[in-house]
Parts: structure tokens; C-alpha cells; sequence
């Protein structure tokens, strides 16, 4: 879907932005900016777009996103029912890739950074002994003044750089282009429609309405803004909720199918196969594990 540019707030007196945020949600704009964004969930679940992938986040997730990859994280519907005991809470890390000046990038000993700013063009979920370090150095930069926030951010680069402990979220380079006002509005209103009542039978004639097309130009212009149909796109939704309800393991797998708006159980089956590449046992037992 085409993202909504969004200016990240960096001041003149600092080469790079961090912050400790604790809100009551983490918003729903689809939006990229041309900074490198390291994302940790401290708490808060629920739902996060970024490229072409949709999966659930949960407490204790960081995510390095690339320059204008877009993305969004959505918290589960609890969060929008003015609980006040729900909040979320993250430090974020937003940098330009030449923030510590160009010519750093082409010294011989800085030659792993190029390659990191690469493959996070694809998203990268970091994991193990290289994010319990970054956490640390992340705390430690929100406070951090002077020299003392330069080498603590080169130090969070060269652990990213030289980790193997990550996993690739996109599957497929799109190329983004920046939306207008009017366009943004249009598809966060069609996002925002199908996470709250992904629960029910959607039909096209009523998300075209929201858009005010007919169903034949409204799946001509979905399939164009995120590359793939409204039907997919909905499917893969239902997916990511069934992945969180099996993972809290509260539910026995056949309510949870028509709890995430499936009308048969084998339905469910194919469908989360085919997104998952596993069955709902297989992945509740990984998980679990």
C-alpha cells in the first residue's frame, strides 16, 4: 500500500533521535521515513505491518527497520477500549545512514555497516545475546549526552553488523512511493476498518464503500496499493490474530478458527498453512516450546 511520509523529529543538536516512550498505543499510520528505525516493544501486543509482511509483536520484540521501509504497529483491540491499566511502552532509535558523516562509510573498517544498512532494507527481527547487549546500550542512550551518546551508538552499529542472530521480515522488495493526504487516509480508513471487524464476514461491497469506489475499481486499486487482494490481505489478518490466541494458549484451537472470523475448521487449516508454512499444532508446539 502506498505509506504516508513521516518527518521523524530530529534536532539540530543531535545527530540521531532516541526515545522511551510510554503511550497508550503505538498509533496506526502507515508511514515511512528515510531514518533507520531500531524498535524495541518493552509492552504492548498486537499486530505490526512493515513491507509486505503482517505479523503479530509482543513484549520483548526488537525490530531494525531500513530506510523507507514502511511500516505500522497496531496493539490488539483491548488497547482501543480506554483501559487505562493498558499502555505501551518502547525505545526507539531513528538515525540517517550518513549521520556520523559520509566518508565513515568507506573507511575499510567500517565496511560491515554498508552491508547492515542493506539487509535492513528487508527488516530485520533481532534475537538472543546481541539483544539482551543492544537493550542495554539502548538504556543507556537515552540519557547519554555529547561524545558518550557517538560511541554508544557506534557500538549498537557494530553489534548489529555483526550479529547472525536476526531473522529477514519482507519476503519481497516493493518499491514505496509517497502518498498524499487524501490517499492515506483512504487506505489507514481500510486498515483500520478490517482489524477491528476482521471477527465477521467482510464483503467487498462494504470496504469499497469506505473508499467510495465500486468493487471493481476498489480491487483494481487494493491489489495496486499493497500488492496483493483485499481477500489475502484479510486472510492474513485472521492469521496473525490466530497465532497470538495459540501462543497465550488459552483456547482450544477450534474456537479459536471462528473466533478469527473462519467459517469452518478446515478452512482454517489451509489457510494458515499457507500463511504460516506450518498447521496451528505445529506452531503452538514451537512456540510453546
Amino acid at each position: 500500500m502506498k505509506p504516508h511520509f513521516h518527518k521523524v523529529p530530529i534536532t539540530l543538536q543531535s545527530s540521531f533521535s532516541i526515545r522511551h516512550d510510554i503511550k497508550p498505543d503505538f498509533g496506526n499510520i502507515w508511514h515511512y521515513h528515510p531514518e533507520l528505525e531500531l524498535h524495541y516493544v518493552i509492552k504492548g501486543e498486537g499486530v505490526r505491518f512493515i513491507g509486505d509482511n503482517i505479523s503479530n509483536f509482543v513484549p520483548d520484540e526488537m525490530v531494525l527497520l531500513g530506510e523507507n521501509l514502511p511500516h505500522t504497529w497496531r496493539c490488539k483491540d483491548e488497547y482501543f477500549q480506554g483501559n487505562p491499566d493498558l499502555t505501551t511502552e518502547a525505545m526507539v532509535i531513528h538515525f540517517l545512514p550518513d549521520c556520523l558523516g559520509k566518508y565513515m562509510l568507506t573507511l575499510p573498517e567500517a565496511y560491515l555497516i554498508p552491508k547492515l544498512f542493506e539487509k535492513a532494507k528487508s527488516g530485520m527481527v533481532i534475537n538472543g545475546k546481541a539483544k539482551d547487549k543492544l537493550i542495554d546500550l539502548m538504556r543507556a542512550a537515552v540519557d547519554a549526552t555529547n561524545l558518550d551518546r557517538i560511541i554508544i551508538l557506534l557500538s549498537i552499529l557494530k553489534t548489529l553488523a555483526e550479529t547472525d542472530e536476526y531473522s529477514t521480515i519482507v519476503t519481497s522488495k516493493n518499491t514505496f512511493y509517497q502518498s498524499n493526504e487524501s490517499e492515506t487516509l483512504r487506505i489507514n480508513k481500510i486498515c483500520n476498518y478490517t482489524l477491528s471487524n476482521y471477527k465477521k464476514e467482510i464483503t467487498l461491497e462494504e470496504v469499497a464503500s469506505l473508499s467510495n469506489l465500486s468493487v471493481t475499481s476498489f480491487c483494481r486499486y487494493f491489489k495496486l496499493m499493497t500488492k496483493k487482494t483485499f481477500y489475502d490481505f484479510l486472510i492474513e489478518i485472521r492469521v496473525s490474530h490466530a497465532c497470538r490466541f495459540l501462543i497465550e494458549n488459552k483456547l482450544p484451537t477450534e474456537m479459536i478458527c471462528f473466533d478469527c472470523g473462519f467459517n469452518n475448521v478446515s478452512n482454517f487449516y489451509r489457510h494458515f498453512k499457507k500463511v504460516t508454512g506450518m498447521t496451528p499444532l505445529d506452531y503452538k508446539r514451537k512456540y510453546l516450546n
